[in-house]
């Protein structure tokens, strides 16, 4: 897997996991801190159960 943020190669076995290190896991904790990251919309319980089923949330749209 690919650090999401400097996208180097990162091992399972690290300690910062997904990150390939710390500077990257302080990096990201930063984004959401300064609302960088945003969640667009609540997660409404029929989408865990699509989750679950293997469907996308929007499948039962088309």
């Amino acid at each position: 897997m690919k650090c999401p943020i400097c996208k180097k190669e990162a091992s399972s076995d690290n300690e910062f996991y997904p990150f390939c290190s710390e500077r990257c896991k302080l990096i990201d904790l930063g984004n959401w801190a300064s609302e960088k990251y945003v969640i667009s919309t609540p997660v409404q319980p029929e989408d865990l159960e699509n989750d679950r089923m293997g469907e996308s949330p929007n499948d039962h749209d088309l």
